[in-house]
């Protein structure tokens, strides 16, 4: 049961990722071939290849790049601590973020993540090894029994099984009466948050926000009380 797992063992996250390049146009050759072959099964007749850059290339870790990891960590006064990583150039903060990895207290975290499973996770580790950076342990999963794995993921636990369903991060937070972080921006915006307006910081935020609600989520699913942001 998820109610014996140690809360103060978990570290909750999420990231913000966009396109690695503003605009089609910027894109070599060989990178707009081989966009076009993966996608073209993807997209609907009257949508062409540059435009569906735009929009999805950032989920792709082979044709986008992390700009934000927000962690979050309860401390022993019950409240949340969470620090960012975030900057344009991705192979420092992701070099930041691993150190973190370092620390004896990070040993044995475990990670949790809304949709961790399938996006974030998997993502963080293919961006390390695109930047030439071994993934930490807590990444590495050939070899590993399922049980052993130490990946949490609030969607998979609210399926209970039920495979073919899906669930907002936004969604869960309405019904668990949880603070929405949807005040301001949502992960469609990112990417023009950061090309036109330039403003990290305001994704960074919206990212943070996305960390406490994550927490908040996972303390209702164990029938507790949620917590506040240690600022």
């Amino acid at each position: 049961m998820i109610k014996n797992i140690p809360i103060e063992k978990i570290m909750f996250l999420d990231i913000e990722t966009v396109p690695q390049s503003e605009a089609w146009s910027q894109l070599d050759e060989q990178t707009q071939y081989l966009w076009d072959k993966k996608t073209k099964s993807q997209r609907k007749e009257d949508i062409s290849a540059d435009v569906f850059f735009e929009e999805r290339a950032g989920i792709m870790a082979e044709f986008g790049k992390i700009i934000c990891i927000s962690i979050g960590m309860i401390d022993g006064h019950d409240q949340l601590k969470i620090k960012s990583f975030y900057g344009d150039d991705e192979k420092a903060l992701l070099l930041e973020f691993c150190e973190i990895f370092n620390s004896p207290r990070l040993r044995d975290v475990i990670l949790c993540a809304h949709n961790g499973k399938e996006f974030d996770f998997p993502y963080i580790a293919r961006r390390l090894l695109i930047n030439g950076i071994n993934p930490p342990n807590v990444f590495q999963m050939f070899g590993k029994k399922p049980w052993e794995i130490p990946h949490l993921d609030t969607m998979e636990l609210w399926k209970f099984g039920d495979w073919k369903s899906y669930v907002s991060l936004e969604l869960l937070a309405h019904i668990f009466k949880v603070p929405t972080p949807k005040d301001d921006i949502d992960g469609s915006q990112v990417a023009q948050v950061y090309y036109q307006d330039k403003d990290l910081l305001r994704i960074v935020k919206y990212c943070e926000k996305d960390v406490l609600t994550l927490c908040n989520i996972f303390r209702r699913m164990r029938q507790e009380d949620i917590v506040k942001r240690l600022d």
